[in-house]
């Protein structure tokens, strides 16, 4: 059969723009890409200083361990969160996108979902509608759950939840809104919420979307986008922690405990050293992860839109990198095109990734492992190479790691592989 080569080439054409324009990760990269590169800082050195190399050169090494994925869930719609409730029940959460979270019992995903708040959502685009879940960490007694959706405004907005008298059933009626952000685009929305080990909720926002940050939400203390939020809700619905930054007053909003951040779709907190690993998608050429130990304190500056990743962005050449917390990792859009935070994997399954941190590319669905030397330098080996669409990790009471399949609609255990 013989192609007609103008009709042929409109044809490739239309097919890589439209594959340009899908939704390029949860995590949220703009659909509007900017001018890649920039100048690169190493740490510590002023624009156009040399140094050695920094830490978060390209991903290589060996496999710390050899590694399978197993299914543990499927037929999920859209799944990008997997958690537990911490109540010794062995259940997995599971949230879909779309508005409901699901149970995991047993190694059976329940029919009837937990919660299914699919009326209250703004579901309108690819990066909105339900997106995060945290259980209490006193779950076991109070009941007390806090998730993270859009709604219209548009808006994110965090709720809290209580369990009915079924385990496995929430009640709807018990809902109470923490906290209400007006989001400007509906784009970067980040969604992940967690406690730490200061038993405070901790919730990552993203900097209010389209490309650039054009209202330079992340820089600005006086904006809750682009930031890491601490808020209290033990005795209260919410209160300000005592010692976040501007809690007793200052330029800032009191809720802010950090800054400077693009979106920060995935962050956890390691349950060994309490230190807090965040997955922060980039622009249009790199993507980043930091750590940083919060005992030091907030207040910290992550570096965008200064930066992105270890280089200048705004502007281009000639910032000055002084004060801000450059990643421990980076890596560039030749490897893929949005970063999924994810874990330090403190199970037993898996010996050889003890205290490794795991995370992943969204688009091409590489996992890796990372890290640090004694002298701070991240050594990043890929693990595993696989096709899955990675929206999230997640962790069960033991420590286990497992990973989201947004595409494929299922969570997968990951698992010692063949020797």
């Amino acid at each position: 059969m013989a192609f007609n080569r103008p009709r042929l080439v409109l044809a490739l054409v239309l097919l890589t723009v439209a594959a340009a324009g899908l939704w390029r990760a949860i995590g949220g990269l703009s659909s509007v890409v900017s001018l890649a590169g920039g100048q690169e800082v190493p740490a510590g050195v002023a624009p156009g200083g040399s140094a050695p190399a920094a830490p978060g050169s390209a991903p290589g090494g060996e496999p710390l361990a050899k590694v399978r994925l197993v299914p543990v869930a499927t037929g999920l719609e859209r799944p990008l969160f997997v958690s537990h409730a911490g109540d010794g029940s062995g259940r997995l959460f599971v949230v879909e996108q779309g508005g409901r979270i699901r149970v995991v019992r047993d190694g059976k995903l329940l029919e009837r979902p937990f919660l299914d708040v699919t009326r209250r959502l703004d579901n309108s685009s690819g990066e909105r509608g339900l997106l995060g879940l945290a259980f209490a960490p006193d779950y076991r007694t109070s009941g007390f759950f806090f998730l993270v959706r859009t709604a219209p405004g548009p808006a994110v907005v965090v709720e809290r939840y209580r369990v009915s008298a079924d385990p496995d059933r929430a009640d709807p009626a018990s809902v109470q809104v923490v906290l209400s952000m007006d989001d400007p685009a509906s784009n970067h929305n980040g969604g992940m919420v967690a406690f730490g080990p200061d038993g405070y909720l901790w919730l990552g926002t993203g900097d209010g979307g389209r490309a650039a940050d054009p209202w330079d939400n992340a820089r600005d203390p006086r904006s809750l986008l682009g930031k890491l939020l601490r808020i209290d809700v033990r005795e209260r619905l919410y209160a300000i922690p005592p010692d976040n930054p501007v809690a007793a007053g200052g330029r800032g909003r009191p809720e802010v405990w950090a800054l400077g951040l693009r979106n920060p779709w995935r962050f956890s907190f390691d349950r060994a050293t309490g230190e807090l690993w965040i997955g922060d998608v980039g622009q249009g050429a790199w993507e980043e992860i930091d750590v940083v130990d919060p005992r030091r304190g907030g207040g910290m500056h992550f570096g965008w839109k200064t930066m992105e990743g270890r280089h200048c962005f705004d502007p281009p050449r000639g910032c000055d990198p002084a004060g801000l917390e450059l990643p421990v990792h980076e890596y560039g859009h030749e490897l893929g095109c949005s970063v999924t935070g994810g874990y330090v994997y403190r199970g037993r399954r898996i010996a050889g990734l003890a205290g490794a941190y795991l995370f992943a590319d969204f688009c091409r669905g590489t996992v890796w492992s990372l890290v640090r030397e004694p002298e701070g330098r991240a050594r990043v080996a890929t693990l595993l190479e696989t096709r899955a669409m990675v929206s999230s990790f997640g962790e069960d009471e033991a420590g286990e790691l497992y990973l989201c399949d947004h595409r494929d609609g299922a969570v997968l255990a990951l698992e010692p592989g063949a020797s």
